[in-house]
């Protein structure tokens, strides 16, 4: 399954732990990755043809960063969680739809790039992990924002260019929350909810190009308490 042009690579990535094989045309990851087990920390195998990724992943135990966005992939194996020490994670453009129930476990990931696949639900696999930061579910076929939201850690979430119409009670209950990207969907004034604006730890909210005009959410009750944070956050980068 090798590729002679990349024994370059390999050499390299056995001594920095880093392996960057993006755009080299792969239809699979060769098998020289996976004798890479105890070296690699960061692998990048971004924009090739790979319409599948095997079990044999759950080898390369020291991942703390894996990319495999812009391929062909529609489905995640249930032993990539097996991948404790992973902190970022990117399978954008791709065509996937869910996430394996065992993702629960990656509890040190802290950015998750989903963006352009195909996803319907939200996965709620993201639900309870702490150490998350960065959420980015942009582009995808989402509807609403399910309940649970409470249980989010993120501090970034990206919905953007979906379907969403509805969002749930608990989202100002999301503990670390403060940037919420809702531009491009399907919301009404009324699904932005007082408690949004006033009890959560929102200061940036998206949401150009939705079903309103993002002028009137100054006629909402709890504006003034979001535009405080706003304001503080503002204050704080400079």
């Amino acid at each position: 399954m090798g590729n002679s042009g990349l024994k370059q690579h390999y050499e390299t990535a056995s001594k920095t732990g880093v392996l960057q094989i993006s755009n080299h045309r792969l239809k699979e990851i060769p098998e020289d990755v996976f004798h890479l087990s105890e070296h690699l920390r960061n692998l990048d195998i971004s924009k090739n043809k790979i319409t599948h990724i095997p079990e044999e992943i759950s080898r390369l135990k020291l991942l703390k960063q894996l990319n495999l966005s812009t391929n062909a992939i529609q489905v995640l194996p249930a032993t990539l969680a097996n991948l404790k020490k992973l902190e970022m994670l990117n399978i954008s453009f791709n065509s996937i739809s869910c996430l394996p129930d065992s993702f629960s476990s990656l509890s040190n990931l802290k950015q998750i790039y989903l963006n352009n696949n195909k996803f319907k639900q939200f996965p709620k696999q993201l639900f309870g992990l702490n150490s998350l930061e960065v959420v980015d579910l942009s582009n995808n076929k989402l509807t609403e924002v399910p309940s649970g939201m409470s249980n989010l850690f993120a501090a970034e979430l990206n919905l953007s260019q979906n379907e969403i119409s509805s969002l749930s009670e608990d989202l100002y209950q999301a503990p670390r929350l403060k940037i919420l990207r809702l531009d491009e969907n399907c919301l009404s004034l009324d699904s932005i909810t007082p408690s949004l604006l006033r009890d959560s730890k929102i200061h940036t909210i998206g949401i150009d190009g939705n079903l309103f005009e993002p002028k009137q959410l100054a006629s909402l009750e709890g504006y003034n308490e979001y535009t405080e944070r706003y304001t503080a956050m503002k204050k704080k980068m400079f």
